[in-house]
């Protein structure tokens, strides 16, 4: 009898301090050890915000989001503005946009219609581990659209950028199930620049607004020196690495499946995650932007803090009532643009800013090659080593568990494929008028 007590005793106080752990734990304690964010690198993230704003208005020339502090969208710098009935289910609506203020060309993507099924499709197009692309693995569906929209839009932006001249950035930005979108679309860029006229990989730019988990995490660190994700403190989307058609599945009994998750997650080792080369992450280098304290009301002044995690990447759902508001581009939006606010406020000139410019940049290289010889160390699955470096033409691994005929010529020794030839397969099908990505993939022009 005193056996059975003792053990129902260290039963409840372990589900007591597990209970406690999960809610304490807020937001703000995925990002507590980062280095703050300057003004400079975080510059670009409200104008992406309101350029992802526009893709949801009507007409740009009275919008319903009035943009405030100059943030707002020149109408006639607008090159395409691409709705549903365009897209056709393909990808959601998106903008390309001719920034000459400063001097950047932008792609933006709206996030996910709750009232659009193409949307869902979209979502819901990937099983885990079906797509392994660039060494890594992928978000079957996310790449198909990616690629669906570089085919659409490749000379369009090729004009673009050679119109304006070539000092133009090309910049990338999607929100929620855009982002993932966006963030894919960029590695392809990435690794095939001629397809918009050969521009440089420094001028690449992709901004990931409450992104998605689109890609494993050897690709996450692998492009965090181009790809950039935007978290507002509880985000649930960055920290769910439950597949997200899942998630959908139970939408109407979403905080049910967050506690599951949250309690599944809490009892996963790191090892076992990281070791698992299918789970999928959110991309790049993280900027968390935190307003909120443990047993504090209200929100504070926001902070933004930065960094290229390797373990411990937004593991951890938030139990927290703001976890779905945390999500909104809107909020995002106003967020991003006080905090750049505050920055600018507090920061204090010790030398001179082109000095500073510079030895920021040697800090985010740094961090970048600090955080390839992390993942390496770990273990991580497919983990590139500093001293290879992300690399301009890669490998691209194309798995499928369909029943379609292989397409043999496309697949080569170690069932890789050479990157050259599989964008050729991509892009210059002209007799049949297809794209073909894999032997699951077909893309109708």
């Amino acid at each position: 009898m005193s056996v059975s007590c003792g053990l129902e005793c260290m039963v409840c106080l372990g589900c007591s301090r597990w209970l406690w752990k999960r809610c304490t734990y807020v937001g703000s304690d995925d990002s507590a050890t980062w280095t703050l964010a300057t003004p400079d690198e975080f510059e670009p993230v409200p104008r992406m915000c309101r350029a992802i704003l526009a893709v949801y208005e009507d007409d740009l020339r009275n919008p319903k989001w009035a943009p405030e502090g100059g943030y707002g969208i020149n109408p006639d710098w607008v090159i395409k503005h691409v709705s549903y009935e365009e897209t056709q289910g393909f990808a959601p609506p998106y903008l390309i946009y001719a920034d000459h203020r400063h001097r950047e060309i932008v792609l933006a993507i709206r996030g996910l219609n709750l009232r659009k099924e193409s949307d869902y499709k979209l979502l819901m197009n990937n099983r885990l581990g079906m797509q392994m692309f660039d060494g890594g693995y992928v978000h079957h569906g996310l790449l198909k659209s990616a690629i669906w929209l570089l085919n659409r839009e490749s000379e369009t932006l090729k004009n673009a950028w050679k119109s304006n001249g070539s000092s133009y950035r090309m910049l990338f930005a999607g929100h929620s199930l855009g982002s993932g979108i966006a963030s894919l679309l960029t590695v392809v860029v990435v690794n095939h620049r001629d397809r918009i006229g050969g521009i440089p990989r420094n001028l690449i730019k992709c901004y990931a607004v409450a992104p998605a988990r689109c890609m494993s995490l050897n690709l996450a660190v692998k492009y965090a020196n181009v790809i950039n994700s935007i978290i507002l403190q509880d985000d649930f989307l960055p920290r769910t690495a439950t597949p997200l058609e899942d998630i959908f599945k139970s939408i109407f009994c979403l905080p049910c499946l967050l506690f599951l998750i949250c309690l599944r997650d809490t009892f996963i080792p790191e090892g076992r995650k990281l070791s698992d080369p299918r789970r999928l992450y959110a991309p790049g280098r993280m900027y968390h932007i935190v307003e909120r304290k443990f047993c504090r009301c209200g929100r504070f002044p926001p902070e933004v803090r930065t960094a290229i995690p390797v373990d411990g990447r937004f593991e951890h759902i938030v139990l927290s009532c703001n976890a779905t508001s945390d999500h909104g581009i809107i909020w995002i939006e106003r967020e991003s643009k006080k905090a750049l606010e505050v920055m600018k406020e507090n920061i204090t000139v010790t030398e001179p800013p082109t000095q500073q410019r510079f030895e920021r940049k040697r800090t985010l290289e740094k961090e970048h090659k600090d955080a390839l010889e992390r993942a390496v160390s770990l273990n991580v699955p497919h983990a590139v080593s500093s001293t290879d470096g992300p690399t301009e033409d890669t490998d691209v691994v194309v798995e499928s568990n369909t029943d379609e005929a292989p397409l043999s010529e496309l697949k080569s020794s170690g069932s890789s494929t050479n990157w050259d030839i599989l964008v050729e397969k991509l892009f210059s099908n002209k007799e049949s008028g297809n794209l073909i990505l894999s032997k699951d993939i077909r893309i109708e022009e």
